[in-house]
């Protein structure tokens, strides 16, 4: 009986993750994430309060990029012309919470960076690598939602990492 719950819940977990909203905050979030600490460490700052001020910014920009995108979300909703109220609003903005979400790994490793738990010099590259892995599980679980066989997802989600690292070293070019 409790193997039977364990899968039923995991089931129940992956068809979760692989909601269109849920994927689009997972890989925004995650290409989010890799670009701010790209941006952030441009500037050549690696001491510990440096990562924390690091993962305060990136905490900021998260939040307001989910606001800024369940506001449009809401804005563009009216064009059907019906009235969607208060609290349809409220859960249109809570509902990008997948985006904050996928920051988290990456607000832990710049908070134990400052936090001294390993070296604060370097920790960028273990964001990207971190974020690259992220990406393609993100591609690997939408081949696999969509039907995908197991080969197919694999070259889906090694195509989706490397993409989502020619975007982030895009924007970190651009920034």
């Amino acid at each position: 009986m409790p193997g039977s719950y364990l899968r039923q819940s995991v089931r129940a977990l992956r068809r979760l993750a692989a909601r269109p909203h849920v994927l689009f905050g997972g890989v925004y979030g995650a290409v989010l994430a890799s670009s701010m600490v790209a941006a952030l460490s441009e500037q050549g700052e690696t001491a510990a309060a440096d990562r924390f001020t690091s993962a305060q910014w990136l905490l900021v920009t998260a939040v307001a990029s989910a606001l800024a995108h369940g506001y449009a979300h809401l804005i563009a909703l009216r064009g059907d012309r019906t009235h969607h109220g208060v609290r349809a609003g409220v859960r249109m903005l809570l509902s990008e919470w997948p985006l904050v979400a996928a920051t988290v790994p990456t607000l832990l490793l710049l908070l134990g960076a400052a936090w001294g738990w390993w070296l604060s010099e370097g920790v960028e590259y273990v964001v990207f690598a971190v974020n690259v892995v992220l990406l393609f599980a993100w591609g690997l679980l939408a081949a696999r939602a969509a039907g995908r066989t197991w080969a197919s997802a694999l070259r889906i989600g090694m195509v989706d990492a490397l993409l989502g690292l020619v975007v982030v070293v895009a924007n970190a070019i651009i920034k």
